[in-house]
């Protein structure tokens, strides 16, 4: 049954949302874990409280499923016509995915339905045309030898979700890794299980087979440790925290030495040159500081800013926020929802309260919306005389905390993009085009865009330098090299 987004938001304040476990022939003992919405600090439903045994079951499923070919050995094009099938159940789906989104991650509806759910389909529609293209190659081999460079699926994968974007993040794994005809164990985060839940399913009468795609939730150290040590998986795809990050890399050590991709943190910097165009600038700077409530890796939390336009840019930007509306999701007006949660809202408070200690200058916002629903709710805040030794200057806030900071040379403003442990992305703003090169050329960053801001799209592939991340990327033909291994077959006569 297709629900509207008020069938949603009713069945959220009657605390009837269910996400359970999705494993084939396997019936969960698990408890159950409140789902807790943070626009307003109330019990919306419950997920499945996963554990070891969970997976354990869950991989038992997707090795037998994957070893028996139901899946993994059908040929490109039956899956594709199965994966086209899904994409479009997800756009019939469209506006009860974004709802799930909006209620469970405290995400504007707007941005749920214009932005996060149509990327969602764009990016399984795009795998699923794409993997009938990618060919093997044949060597060039003397007359009496033929060697074959062919791909294969890797196996089983385990894809850990973070909260920030949560039917987002499930396509950009899931849509490559099960396309390419992998057995995929998703654990969405503990926060954001919704929109999860609802996808799998819609795989199912989609036609996939239920042992290819499973589902667990619960709590990292309950399902996301006993995945990553698992000896029977081959790959595990995880967003999220550089910290968190960290110990997969460990599980996979002291297990099958699996491999790991990771796409962590990010400090990226927007650099504003003198001869930039500061009313075209604006917009853009605005959304990469501020958009998704600041809860983005790739947010461009510090600007730097020629000393000779910084006042003026300052101006501008604080005009430019009085549009962004903080309040209540589900209104279609809002900008800015409240942060995922009581003690993420407390991280990013206590980065303001640092940075005022520490010297910074309070430009706009540092305010607290405590009367508007569960409280979570800041303000965009930006901070200007931010240095480089200073806490906001290097750290992650992942909210809605912008640190200012000026230059006069672009090799000082290179440096200062370069000081971070992190890689993701920057951006960068002027009308000299030899400048634009050897910037661009000079940050070291995944992903750089020039005169705006972008991730990119679904056709170029997303990652990180240095403490960002590394193993594979998300998106374009790339993201499916990960969950593919190559074989060479040599044919002598």
């Amino acid at each position: 049954m297709i629900k509207t987004k008020e069938e949603i938001f009713q069945l959220a304040k009657d605390g009837k949302l269910w996400a359970g476990n999705l494993i084939a022939e396997h019936t969960s003992s698990a408890g159950k874990i409140e789902c807790v919405s943070p626009i307003d600090n109330v019990v919306i439903g419950y997920i499945a409280d996963g554990n070891a045994q969970d997976i354990d079951a869950a991989v038992k499923v997707a090795r037998n499923t994957f070893e028996g070919g139901e899946w993994s050995q059908k040929s490109p094009a039956e899956r594709k016509a199965v994966m086209l099938k899904f994409s479009a159940l997800l756009e019939t789906h469209s506006e009860e995915l974004a709802a799930l989104d909006c209620v469970d991650a405290g995400k504007p509806i707007t941005e749920c339905l214009n932005t996060d759910i149509p990327a969602t389909i764009d990016t399984f529609y795009w795998y699923a045309e794409a993997i009938d293209k990618v060919f093997g190659k044949i060597a060039p081999t003397a007359n009496d030898v033929m060697g074959l460079i062919v791909n294969e699926p890797i196996g089983v994968v385990g894809a850990v979700l973070p909260w920030n974007f949560p039917a987002q993040m499930f396509a950009w794994k899931v849509a490559p890794a099960l396309t390419a005809g992998n057995s995929v164990i998703v654990k969405p985060a503990e926060l954001t299980s919704l929109s999860a839940y609802r996808m799998v399913e819609l795989a199912y009468e989609a036609g996939v087979p239920k042992g290819a795609l499973s589902l667990v939730c619960g709590f990292g150290e309950k399902v996301g440790e006993p995945l990553g040590r698992h000896m029977d998986v081959d790959i595990v795809s995880f967003t999220g925290s550089t910290e968190v990050g960290r110990y997969f890399l460990k599980y996979s050590a002291e297990s099958n030495l699996k491999e790991i991709v990771l796409e962590c943190g990010g400090k990226s910097p927007q650099i504003v040159f003198e001869d930039a165009d500061l009313d075209a600038a604006v917009p853009h700077i605005l959304a990469s500081a501020f958009w998704n409530m600041s809860e983005n890796c790739s947010c461009g939390s510090r600007l730097l800013v020629h000393e000779n336009v910084k006042d003026a840019l300052l101006t501008k930007l604080k005009e430019g926020l009085k549009s962004w509306k903080v309040g209540n999701p589900l209104d279609p007006e809002v900008s800015i929802g409240p942060m995922v949660e009581e003690a993420h809202f407390n991280k990013v408070k206590s980065f303001i309260d640092v940075t005022l200690k520490e010297g910074g200058k309070l430009i706009t916002g540092g305010n607290i919306h405590s009367d508007l629903g569960s409280g979570w709710y800041v303000e965009p805040t930006i901070f200007d005389h931010v240095t480089k030794d200073m806490t906001l200057f290097q750290n992650e806030v992942f909210g809605p905390v912008l640190a200012v900071c000026s230059f006069t040379t672009d090799d000082e403003a290179v440096t200062l993009a370069n000081d971070s442990h992190y890689g993701l992305a920057a951006s960068f703003y002027t009308e000299n085009l030899k400048r634009a090169f050897k910037v661009a050329n000079g940050i070291k960053a995944g992903t750089i865009s020039v005169n705006g801001f972008s991730e990119g799209d679904i056709t170029t592939p997303f990652g990180g330098f240095k403490q960002s991340g590394f193993g594979g990327k998300d998106n374009g033909l790339e993201a499916f090299e990960q969950y593919i291994q190559q074989k060479v077959i040599w044919y002598m006569n």
